[in-house]
C-alpha cells in the first residue's frame, strides 16, 4: 500500500526550482504551466519490502528506474520535464539509498527486482485509475525492464532503454567479443568480497571520479550533486545492495570454470514498442550490444547519442528528453 509521508525536500538532494509537495493528505497540485513541477517523496510497501520513490506532476503514469550506482536522483531533470504532463515516479529500487535492503543474496534476483516494478506499477495505476504505464530505465533498471516488458507487456505503453544492454544480445557478446569481455572485467570486481572496501575508500573517491569527476570538471555536477551521491551511498547497507545485483546473477565475463549467467542463457522477446536511447562513448557496455536487437524487439526505435558515455542521461537530459518526448508523440 502507498503511503505519502512529509514532503519537505532535503535541498542537499534537490535541484534549485524544485519546489515541496504538501504534506501527507493534502490534494495533489495541478502542474502550472512554465513552472517547474512539485517534488513528493513517498514510500509504497509492496513484495515484501519498502521502496522510496520522487514523484512529479499529474497525468498518465510514467516510472524512471535507475543503475548502479544510481537512486532516484540520476531522474530529477525528467521528473521537471515529464511531470508537467505525467504522474512521474523515480523509485529507489531494493538495495538502494532510502528503499529496503534485504540481507539475503538470493532476494536480489531477477524474480524480486521485476517483481518490486510489477507490484509498486500496479498499485500507481489503482491509485490513478489507468491501466498501462510507460517504463524508462538505464543500466541495471533498463536489465530489469527487459525482463519486465518481455513478462507483462499487458501493463506497457512503451519502453525506453538506455544504455542497457538486453540480456540474451549481453550473453552472445561476453561469449563472442573480446572487447566486450575486458570492458566488463570491473564486473568480477564488483562480486567479489572486497568490492565495499574498494569503491567506499578514501570517502569513495573512487566513485565519485568515475560516475561525476568528468561532470565536476565541467560544471554539469554540482558539489551539491556530489554531495548527495554520496549521502546516498553512505546508507547503511546501500553499498552492498546495489552490488548485490552483480552477485545474485553472476554477472559479467565467466570465470574459469562458470558457465553463462542464467540471466543472458534464454532468448528474451519484447513485443512492446520500444525506444534504445544508446550513448555511444560507453566504454563498459559496448555498441556491439545494438547489433541484432531487432531480432528480440519486434518494435524497435534506436537514438545513437555519438558523444555521450554510459551517464548520457545527466550528460545529455535535454536531448533525451527530447528524444524520450518524440517516441511517445508517435
Amino acid at each position: 500500500m502507498i503511503r505519502v509521508v512529509a514532503a519537505a525536500i532535503v535541498a542537499a538532494v534537490m535541484t534549485a526550482g524544485m519546489a515541496a509537495h504538501p504534506s501527507a493528505g493534502s490534494e495533489w497540485p495541478e502542474p502550472v504551466e512554465g513552472q517547474v513541477p512539485a517534488v513528493s517523496h513517498e514510500y509504497a510497501d509492496v513484495n515484501g519490502v519498502r521502496l522510496h520513490y520522487a514523484r512529479a506532476g499529474r497525468g498518465p503514469l510514467i516510472v524512471f528506474l535507475h543503475g548502479f550506482p544510481e537512486f532516484w536522483y540520476e531522474w530529477r531533470d525528467q521528473l521537471a520535464e515529464f511531470g508537467r504532463d505525467h504522474t512521474a515516479v523515480a523509485p529507489d529500487m531494493r538495495g538502494y539509498n532510502l528503499s529496503s535492503k534485504p540481507r539475503e543474496l538470493s532476494e536480489y534476483r531477477m524474480p524480486y527486482l521485476v517483481s518490486d516494478v510489477h507490484a509498486l506499477a500496479t498499485d500507481l495505476l489503482k491509485a490513478s485509475g489507468g491501466s498501462t504505464f510507460t517504463l524508462v530505465a538505464h543500466d541495471w533498471g533498463g536489465v530489469v525492464a527487459w525482463v519486465f516488458a518481455a513478462q507483462h507487456p499487458e501493463l506497457l505503453d512503451r519502453l525506453v532503454i538506455i544504455n542497457a544492454p538486453h540480456p540474451t544480445i549481453f550473453g552472445r557478446e561476453l561469449r563472442d567479443n573480446a572487447a566486450q569481455q575486458q570492458a566488463s572485467q570491473y564486473m568480477l570486481m564488483f562480486r567479489g568480497e572486497q568490492a565495499e572496501a574498494t569503491l567506499s575508500a578514501d570517502s569513495y573517491a573512487g566513485l565519485v571520479n568515475a560516475i561525476l569527476g568528468e561532470g565536476l570538471k565541467n560544471g554539469t555536477v554540482t558539489e551539491e550533486d556530489k554531495k548527495a551521491y554520496i549521502e546516498a551511498w553512505s546508507q547503511p547497507g546501500a553499498l552492498t545492495g546495489g552490488l548485490n545485483y552483480y552477485r545474485a546473477a553472476a554477472a559479467g565475463p565467466p570465470r574459469p570454470g562458470e558457465t553463462a549467467s542464467p540471466l543472458t542463457a534464454q532468448p528474451l522477446m519484447v513485443r512492446v514498442p520500444t525506444l534504445v536511447i544508446w550513448g555511444e562513448k560507453d566504454t563498459a557496455l559496448l555498441t556491439g550490444n545494438l547489433n541484432g536487437l531487432d531480432q528480440y524487439v519486434t518494435k524497435l526505435t534506436v537514438r545513437r547519442i555519438p558523444d555521450a558515455t554510459h551517464w548520457v542521461v545527466r550528460e545529455k537530459s535535454a536531448e533525451v528528453n527530447r528524444a524520450i518526448r518524440e517516441f511517445l508523440s508517435q
